[in-house]
């Protein structure tokens, strides 16, 4: 399904039945990357899957990649759905994506997974930025990302917004923006990442006001997906439920 924006055509796929769930990828990725973790549907749950602005099967790229003006759309597509508040998940950009959602709207946001995705890019992430590649995929990787993203030039695109990302406003969220959230907010980072450190992440939870924090041993970048992605889906609907006494032993288990 497409839905007309100004300066963009925004694809998004809806699945289940239930409580809306909007799942927000990361950069390079796209809405069905949900089916990588929450494979059947999880019950009770309608999930909202948008391409964001420029991926996949969406348009509309701009030079300069703005997670805000993805939080701006995917409240458009809200509001065309005519729901008005909503649980999240969101990987990388679209944890950061969510956050500006949660800071913008608040009370439309009734809470929130956030998976590697700081309040502001660090200089060891904006010097990898800055030297982004179709080579840092591999062949293989590479040769994957342009089948996902296969309209001519756009990849180009997409790894030149990578490239001018350190250069640009956004995210920059103060203390005081991540002290605005009221959803309640889980906050997963893996202690081997090598653009966020987790500081990073204990900085989240000691801004937002009502926030657990769950640390990934040994995961990367992202450590939701492969032989993580069963214990990412169990804390996660744990979490999105009001289960939050489960989450210690969820933890241990992984």
């Amino acid at each position: 399904m497409q839905l007309q924006l100004a300066g963009a055509d925004l694809h998004y796929d809806l699945s289940g039945d239930g409580e809306p769930l909007l799942w927000l990828h990361g950069g390079f990725g796209l809405g069905s990357d949900w089916t990588l973790i929450f494979n059947p549907p999880p019950d009770g749950y309608r999930i909202v899957a948008p391409d964001l602005r420029g991926h996949g099967r969406s348009n509309g790229a701009a030079p300069m990649y703005s997670f805000k003006q993805s939080a701006v759309d995917v409240f458009a597509l809200l509001d065309h759905l005519k729901i008005d508040r909503i649980k999240v998940v969101g990987l990388s950009g679209g944890g950061i994506t969510a956050l500006h959602m949660a800071t913008l709207q608040p009370a439309r946001v009734a809470s929130m997974v956030v998976v590697s995705a700081p309040s502001a890019f660090p200089e060891q992430a904006k010097a990898m930025q800055r030297n982004f590649s179709e080579a840092m995929f591999g062949a293989d990787q590479g040769a994957a990302m342009r089948r996902r993203h296969p309209r001519p030039g756009q990849l180009d695109a997409l790894l030149a917004q990578v490239r001018r990302m350190p250069d640009g406003p956004d995210p920059d969220f103060s203390r005081a923006d991540l002290g605005t959230i009221t959803a309640d907010t889980l906050i997963v980072f893996g202690d081997r990442d090598p653009l966020y450190p987790v500081t990073l992440a204990v900085e989240l939870r000691e801004a937002i006001p009502r926030s657990w924090l769950w640390v990934v041993p040994n995961g990367g970048h992202g450590p939701v997906f492969g032989p993580s992605a069963r214990p990412f889906a169990q804390m996660a609907l744990a979490f999105l439920a009001g289960r939050y006494e489960d989450l210690p032993a969820l933890a241990g288990r992984a």
